[in-house]
């Protein structure tokens, strides 16, 4: 029952999609009923289709987003823990970079790398940097000054202070910033195979639109949709179960 009261928006939205088209509220051939997109996406996963096209998404996300992961959090952490000097000099310039465009810096990039796979990842690290950026800076800025004064009397370096005091105090804001970047990486991704691709997702998105298969559209939103919740829940789960858990035993460690 806890899980039905959680969900009930979503039970609720869907029940209405269904009934809306079914009964012929809405016109059912521009949008086609839940159950017939459901039959439509096992038919697509059945011909292999949306398989393929998910593999494909996913080889272009995951990479962009694990090299934002790998640049921001340690670049975050080290400019609001270690270097705040030059975190007060890089503030505008960090604000700057974060606020361009991404749909038109694709087209910059491809102008430099080419028509590939390289200018989609590289869209989408940019994209899902700036989160775990900013999110790593103000987790490390608001660790309480008390814990850096007991480290630095035990002797602790930089170093040590940034590994066992301020990155667990900061993991739950750096992993907030991880986790919005994980839906930034998904959106991005997609809008730029509408933009230059010939497979995933969003190139599927617009050869379905461009046919006038709106089944099949919907069926690819839906699969965007639910994907994205996916990822989420997984790496909500590895937080709680590995993020979490690490912070406790680093602090721990320095009681």
């Amino acid at each position: 029952m806890s899980f039905l009261r959680k969900h009930a928006a979503i039970f609720i939205f869907l029940a209405l999609w269904e009934g809306l088209s079914r009964f012929q509220i809405i016109d059912p051939l521009f949008f086609p009923p839940f159950t017939k997109v459901l039959a439509t996406i096992a038919d697509l996963f059945k011909l292999g289709v949306l398989e393929r096209q998910i593999t494909a998404s996913l080889y272009r996300a995951i990479p962009g987003f694990l090299l934002a992961t790998i640049i921001g959090v340690p670049l975050g952490l080290l400019l609001g823990g270690w270097f705040k000097n030059i975190n007060g000099f890089l503030e505008l310039p960090l604000e700057v970079f974060s606020q361009l465009n991404p749909f038109l810096l694709f087209h910059i990039i491809i102008l430099f790398m080419g028509i590939g796979e390289a200018p989609k990842v590289t869209i989408v690290a940019w994209t899902c940097l700036w989160p775990i950026v900013f999110s790593s800076i103000n987790g490390a800025v608001n660790v309480n000054p008390h814990l850096i004064k007991s480290g630095r009397a035990f002797g602790l370096s930089r170093i040590a202070l940034i590994r066992k005091i301020v990155w667990p105090a900061a993991a739950p804001l750096v992993f907030a910033g991880v986790r919005l970047s994980l839906g930034y990486s998904l959106f991005m991704l997609i809008a730029a195979e509408m933009m230059g691709a010939s497979s995933g997702l969003g190139f599927m998105v617009m050869r379905t639109q461009e046919a006038f298969q709106l089944d099949r559209l919907f069926a690819t939103v839906t699969v965007i949709a639910f994907l994205g919740l996916f990822l989420d829940f997984l790496l909500r789960l590895f937080g709680e179960k590995f993020l979490l858990l690490k912070m406790e035993s680093h602090l721990n460690a320095t009681d």
